[in-house]
């Protein structure tokens, strides 16, 4: 009977020892997963989205978080009067974003923000006396994710600029 007790308890042993490094593989020994992730754009139609991720544990000190968004965005060229001609000088781009950092990691928690965009005009350009500009831009489907596999749709989701008119 002891030895029965010895063997269950050395295998129970063996299977955490095992178990362990796994666990910490994904994230540390806590329950990861974010918090919030929340989107705005500025004046000139970045995308900045912030976010904080909590139960990282306290077995690593930073982790890779990425944003990746689908982009919509609108050119419009101008004259010198700051007019825009009746002709068709205008084009939308489409495209996917995607960009990443490094966080701290504090008691388990990574708190950050990260921006993109908004997309170029590609290969779009003025007529001679006119000048480019942006003039609105909408993000969809953003997400943020970690390294470990855990992600957010962060929101509002989809995101408008509304009117801008930015020199391109």
């Amino acid at each position: 009977m002891r030895r029965i007790v010895i063997v269950l308890i050395t295998a129970l042993a063996g299977i955490l020892l095992t178990a362990a490094p796994a666990f910490a593989g994904t994230g540390g020994s806590g329950n990861p997963h974010f918090q919030f992730a929340s989107n705005s754009i500025g004046g000139t139609g970045t995308l900045t989205t912030s976010f904080k991720e909590v139960g990282l544990g306290t077995g690593i000190s930073s982790v890779v978080i990425s944003l990746n968004a689908d982009a919509t965005a609108l050119y419009q060229c101008f004259n010198n009067g700051g007019n825009h001609p009746k002709a068709g000088n205008k084009e939308t781009i489409n495209s996917h974003l995607q960009t990443s950092g490094t966080f701290p990691v504090r008691n388990g928690n990574a708190t950050g923000s990260l921006s993109v965009g908004p997309p170029g005009p590609g290969g779009f350009a003025c007529p001679s006396g006119q000048t480019l500009f942006l003039q609105s831009v909408t993000y969809s489907h953003t997400i943020v994710s970690d390294a470990f596999g855990h992600s957010i749709d962060a929101s509002p989701d989809p995101i408008s600029s509304g009117a801008l008119h930015v020199p391109a």
